[in-house]
């Protein structure tokens, strides 16, 4: 069940990821190649290290670089099954064009190349989880391929400090308040893999339709939108918004957000309000998370849906074989 699944989920930071099949040099630039949950582990390394020379690449194929630069930087294949044909398709044109790269999976084909070509790969632990729960060890992961070492000291730190069940009432309640309407949820640029992890567990686990945006990008079209008037008020009705807030945010993007939500409110566009906070960046991110866990499978409960399993993922795969 996703409960007992959330429930276990601080475990995930005490796993060890071991590089095999090869010596991993060290590397000043990286590109993961992953779709869905196997690229969500690099989007919120970007949140807490902004710095980090890391390109997210979601799609078939390689990223448009020069040559130069595709071989200066190391290629993260991760797919949590190992059979995301994306990810496959970009590690065999890594190979072509001779690029250094390394696999993260748990394993199918991916481990399977790795293994024939004498590839570094890192297995990540087979618990039966969905990708989209496996955050953990795959932000583990991707910390051992690119060499960070205090990332990995941080993170190991939340297998004893993160308590699960210290955010299910607030989980829950959430869920109830958001009952029969589709969540919007807005945060700052900086935390918008956040908001975005929000939006893929409302899908993914609550099995229902959800949307994400960033300040101050929303206040530029979006927003308007929301004109709410009498001929247009029916498509706005069902809508539910959640401001994601940050004690860092930049001191315009929290004006940017008092403003919206007086000008949704008094369009009378329900707006929820929630500080994200934690001791640090991994904290705060994960807490965060633990509480959409918990929200998103509240209303799955709350429709009578089943919160673990994707049909429609699944039907889809077998008909575009």
């Amino acid at each position: 069940m996703m409960s007992d699944i959330i429930k276990k989920f601080p475990t995930q930071f005490a796993f060890e990821p071991v590089v095999a099949g090869g010596k991993l040099k060290r590397f000043g630039r990286f590109i993961l190649s992953g779709m869905g949950g196997s690229h969500l582990a690099a989007d919120l390394l970007l949140l807490a290290r902004p710095d980090l020379p890391l390109l997210v690449r979601s799609d078939y194929g390689l990223p448009s670089l020069p040559p130069k630069e595709l071989k200066k930087s190391l290629l993260i294949a991760s797919s949590y099954s190992g059979n995301t044909e994306e990810v496959i398709d970009a590690l065999h044109q890594a190979l072509k064009k001779k690029m250094p790269v390394v696999v993260i999976a748990v394993g199918g084909a991916l481990i399977d190349i790795a293994k024939k070509k004498k590839l570094p790969y890192i297995q990540l632990p087979d618990t039966g989880i969905q990708p989209r729960s496996a955050l953990g060890f795959s932000l583990r992961a991707l910390l051992r391929a690119i060499g960070d070492e205090h990332g990995l000291k941080a993170t190991k730190a939340l297998a004893k400090t993160l308590k699960p069940l210290a955010f299910e009432a607030a989980g829950r309640a959430l869920a109830n308040r958001l009952k029969d309407h589709v969540p919007l949820i807005y945060a700052s640029r900086q935390n918008f893999a956040i908001a975005y992890n929000w939006k893929i567990k409302f899908n993914e686990n609550g099995k229902i339709p959800a949307f994400c945006n960033s300040f101050p990008e929303i206040n530029h079209n979006e927003m308007t939108g929301f004109e709410i008037q009498p001929s247009s008020r029916h498509l706005s009705e069902r809508f539910h918004c959640i401001f994601l807030r940050d004690a860092t945010d930049n001191p315009r993007i929290k004006r940017r957000m008092d403003v919206l939500k007086k000008l949704y409110t008094d369009r009378g566009l329900p707006v929820e309000e929630i500080t994200l906070s934690g001791k640090n960046i991994f904290a705060k991110i994960f807490s965060s998370l633990l509480l959409v866990d918990w929200a998103a499978v509240a209303t799955a409960e709350l429709y009578g849906l089943e919160s673990e399993q994707v049909p429609m993922l699944e039907e889809f795969k077998k008909m575009i074989k």
